[in-house]
């Protein structure tokens, strides 16, 4: 079953009147529980099309298919709705909310479920905690955590509402290399667990080398379709 399908998939940015295209034409599949990843240079399309399949913009023409749905012509309003209940992301930066702890950092995405008690979402996340094995880091700020700790912690935080996609943008950049390899063996056991896709955007050979699905992007363009890495 594929969680992402895409048939011509073109953006094109408009700059001071000047169309300026990022993505041309991208056909291709992604089945469920895939360890994926779009990789090519800077200005490559790759990050442009990570936006796409997280509805964080919407493409110029084509269509888009993500976990079943239709997904082409969202509105903010409705892709921000589809990405709550869909899709986790993963960012170079963490992206954790510096007045928050761990526990709240990863609790905060099931602020947004109305039909979670207290009890429930405390359950989840010491759940997830304990799967990163940052159980006893609950109560930290960001600021008290490493690098290798404040991915963790974005990783339970994109898997804590049950999301079976994870989009992740550059998840080892800002991280040394072993720590980037802990962090890739424990997207990968994650994705072993609990069946969720995985698909990064990323010029790290460290993630190419784990990815078993690999999409190179040249110039917005796909330069051969997806497969065994």
């Amino acid at each position: 079953m594929s969680v992402v399908s895409a048939r011509e998939l073109t953006k094109i940015y408009d700059t001071e009147g000047v169309p300026v295209p990022a993505l041309s034409d991208a056909s291709f599949d992604i089945e469920s529980g895939s360890f994926a990843a779009f990789v090519g240079p800077s200005g490559s399309g790759k990050s442009t099309l990570l936006n796409l399949v997280g509805c964080l913009d919407r493409p110029t023409k084509g269509q888009l298919t993500v976990v079943g749905e239709d997904v082409t012509g969202l509105g903010r309003d409705d892709g921000a709705r589809f990405r709550g209940q869909h899709i986790g992301f993963i960012f170079q930066d963490f992206n954790l909310i510096p007045v928050l702890s761990a526990f709240e950092n990863v609790e905060y995405p099931l602020l947004m479920l109305r039909d979670w008690s207290a009890k429930r979402r405390r359950a989840r996340v010491e759940e997830l905690l304990k799967a990163v094995e940052l159980e006893s880091f609950a109560d930290k700020r960001p600021s008290q955590l490493s690098g290798g700790q404040k991915q963790r912690v974005a990783i339970a935080r994109a898997l804590v509402t049950g999301a079976k996609l994870v989009l992740a943008d550059e998840p080892t950049a800002n991280l040394d290399r072993e720590t980037a390899l802990r962090v890739i063996r424990l997207m990968k056991k994650m994705r072993d667990d609990l069946g969720t896709t995985f698909i990064f955007s990323t010029h790290d050979p460290k993630v190419m080398d784990a990815a078993e699905l690999i999409f190179t992007l040249e110039d917005g363009k796909l330069k051969e379709d997806g497969g065994a890495a």
